[in-house]
Formats: C-alpha cells, structure tokens, sequence
C-alpha cells in the first residue's frame, strides 16, 4: 500500500478496508472500474452511495493544500460506470487562482480517461460556487446527480437555480462532448505528439485557445492536462494544472519532472503561456518548452 493512504484507510469500515487494501498498491491513481465497485460493495455490504462516500478519505489522500491544509477528496462516476477520484491542489505562495478544486481534479481525471458524461459527483461538503459553475459546463451538467454525506441526493440544478452556461454562448457541443481540432505539424518527438494529442481534445470554444500540457519525468512517464473553458471564464481549468493533478494523483513528486511543454493555437484570443509558466515555476526550475500552432 503507497504511504499516503495509511492514514485514510483506517478511517473505512474495517470489512471495506480489508477488500481495499489489495488495491491501493504502486500503480493505484484514483481509478476504480465497474466491476472493481461491485466487488467492493459486495465485500463491504455497502450500497453503490454508501460506499462511494465511505471512500472519500481515500480521495482526500491525494490532495496537495500547503496553503489552506484542508484536504478535500472528490468522485466523479462517469457513463461507463468506472469512477475517479479527484483532490485539491495548491500551489506554494503563488496566486489562488493557480488552485484546483476536488471536484474538478475528479472531472479531469474522467475527461483525461475518455468518459463523455458525468452522471455523480460524491463530495464530503457542499459544492462551492466555483464547482457548481464548472460542472455546469459538462454534458446534461444540470442532471448530474450531487452526493453529500446526510443529505437527499440533487441534482446539479437544485445547487445552481437560474443557472448562467454554455447554452447562453451559443455553445452547442459542452465539455466532455466528443470534439477534436486539427494542428499542422510534423514531429518525431513523442511528447509533441501526446501533446498535440490532448491540445487537439481541449475545450476552448470561448478563446479558441485550444491548448495542452505535457510533463516528462526522469523515468520516461508522462502526463497530461488540456484546457477546459468555462462559460463564466474564472472556473476554467488550465492544462499545466490539470496536468500537475494528474501527476500527483500518479504519486509522483514535482521534483520529478524532467521537461514541460505547453502546446497552443497560434488563432487563440488569448495565450496561456504566462499563467503557466508561472504554475511551473512555483513547483520546478526546468524551462518551458512553448509551441504555437497553426491549426489545420
């Protein structure tokens, strides 16, 4: 079992920690499959929610907040029935809104795994504004099913009445819909190619920014984060913290990134370059890689 969930788990019903632990070995990220939920509600004698909101702790263990040190986990159930957890992150004395909300690590984590729809989200607290604003901008967003401890199940629109979305840009096709821009280029380099990978699968329909970010470790593994806009702008999520999120989750530490390459549509109204060199800087000293594209 990685160290991090030592504490956690002794916070789960003794039988749901036992079926558990066989789980949480060096390759755990946050990820449980349909059938890997059956199995545990079936050792546990626990309900799919009940369950669900027994493995907060476990969720909560993968969040990074040296500023506020308040440790928020977050699920995320998606279409194919595979849920996937999501923490907050910080960043050491930079601005705030370099921050990650649980509730969207959760969301990255899904979109980032190929899910199309969010149809739960399990959080220990109330979704703040921020949160309710960003899941609003996912697929059917208004149904999606909000989960708290002692409280009825709601839907997203009974956090978020009169609701401001994408609709009301003239957005037709939400995040985590199926929709893919094209870049002119040619590289051997594999990391441009994962790049131009997710920077093609961004959501940017309000700058036309469609970004992505790429880190290198020194063993070779890579992650990845892609811009997700927000119809309200604030709530977007940048690919350099989606893709630090998506490193933490892995149990990988910021001193082990060994490149970083920001990839961004040369039509964009805006550039991301600034916001994320400074998210890099707060956690490493390695350069930026930065390439602007046309798209095809």
């Amino acid at each position: 079992m990685q160290d991090r969930f030592i504490h956690s788990i002794t916070q789960l019903p003794p039988k749901l920690a036992s079926a558990l632990l066989p789980l949480l070995g060096h390759d755990f990220a946050g990820h449980l499959d349909a059938q890997q939920l059956a199995q545990l509600m079936a050792a546990a004698n626990l309900s799919e929610t009940e369950l669900l909101l027994a493995l907060l702790p476990i969720a909560a263990a993968l969040a990074n907040p040296p500023i506020s040190d308040f440790y928020v986990g977050a699920i995320a159930k998606g279409k194919s029935g595979a849920v996937y957890m999501g923490a907050n992150l910080e960043l050491a004395g930079e601005a705030l809104f370099h921050s990650v909300h649980a509730e969207q690590s959760a969301i990255s984590h899904a979109w980032l795994s190929g899910e199309s729809q969010i149809l739960d989200i399990i959080v220990n607290a109330s979704p703040c504004g921020h949160c309710r604003q960003f899941m609003n901008e996912l697929v059917n967003g208004a149904n999606i099913q909000i989960h708290l401890p002692r409280q009825q199940v709601q839907p997203l629109s009974h956090y978020l009445p009169h609701a401001f979305g994408p609709q009301d840009l003239n957005v037709t096709m939400p995040l985590l819909s199926k929709q893919q821009t094209e870049f002119a280029i040619e590289s051997s380099d594999p990391m441009v190619i994962e790049g131009l990978d997710h920077a093609s699968l961004s959501y940017a329909p309000y700058s036309k920014c469609f970004a992505a970010v790429v880190l290198e470790t020194h063993d070779g593994a890579t992650f990845c984060g892609r811009y997700a806009e927000n119809a309200a702008f604030n709530p977007s999520m940048l690919p350099m913290q989606m893709a630090l999120t998506a490193l933490l989750r892995h149990d990988r530490d910021f001193s082990d990134i060994n490149r970083a390459l920001l990839i961004e549509s040369s039509q964009g109204k805006i550039s991301l370059v600034g916001a994320t060199l400074d998210a890099l800087q707060a956690v490493s000293t390695i350069e930026l890689e930065h390439l602007v594209l046309e798209p095809s």
